[in-house]
């Protein structure tokens, strides 16, 4: 006996969505020499011939895989807030990257590592303060772990720009905006650059990567090569 259960969802944000469940169930066979009667099963009907309870609601469940689970698929993102957090993320990078620069020119690689591991926490911050919005940056390979872990929703972000990168598509293109529960939320992509590299890449000088040591005995943040996504600028709001 086949029983097909077909179930329509719909809920704001989401197209109705089909799902069939074709469940085959296999009756008790006609004992060798019987009259040819068959016996069914039955819910709250002992199974003839074993000692088996009868069947309940319980144990006649969908067991996984079959059991489906379906998730509220995304919202769209209002385009106001889109450009918004676009906005304020090239103001992230354009004040971080002369800064950068700007402490190579004057004290070389190490000089930049305390930049980075001071100012730019502090660009953000000040972002925030004066924007409303909750800016960071995050990475799967993170250097300063207690900033920098990304939570669920970012790491299958990060996942997603590593996947677009490896496509072809550019860093500087790469980004997501979604909202998520009453939160709108914003992520752009950081591809490493050749300023990048000089801590986060394959060649680190033996000072550079002495301090870095020192001050990140944790660090995953190198082996990166040019245009590889080294993590993320990730924006998130109330609405």
């Amino acid at each position: 006996m086949t029983a097909v259960i077909t179930i329509h969802t719909s809920k704001p944000g989401r197209t109705g969505l089909t799902a069939l469940i074709c469940l085959a169930l296999l009756t008790a066979c006609t004992p060798t020499g019987s009259t040819g009667t068959t016996a069914s099963t039955n819910i709250g009907a002992p199974i003839i011939g074993t000692n088996e309870p009868p069947p309940t609601a319980s144990n006649t469940e969908v067991p996984p895989p079959y059991a489906l689970s379906f998730e509220p698929m995304p919202v769209s993102a209002p385009p106001q807030l889109v450009a918004e957090a676009a906005a304020i993320t090239q103001r992230f990078v354009g004040t971080l990257l002369p800064t950068l620069q700007l402490a190579i020119a004057s004290g070389g690689p190490v000089h930049a590592i305390e930049v980075c591991a001071v100012q730019a926490p502090q660009i953000a911050q000040q972002l925030s303060e004066d924007t409303g919005w909750n800016v960071r940056r995050v990475s799967l390979k993170t250097r300063n772990s207690s900033a920098a872990t990304p939570d669920a929703w970012e790491v299958m972000a990060l996942n997603m720009f590593d996947e677009r990168q490896r496509g072809g598509q550019a860093g500087a293109d790469i980004n997501v905006a979604e909202i998520v529960g009453r939160e709108f939320r914003y992520m752009q992509a950081q591809p490493a650059a050749p300023l990048c590299l000089t801590c986060h890449g394959n060649d680190i000088a033996p000072d550079v990567r002495s301090v870095l040591e020192q001050r990140y005995p944790d660090d995953m943040a190198t082996g990166y090569f040019n245009g590889q996504i080294r993590g993320a600028i990730t924006l998130r709001k109330d609405i």
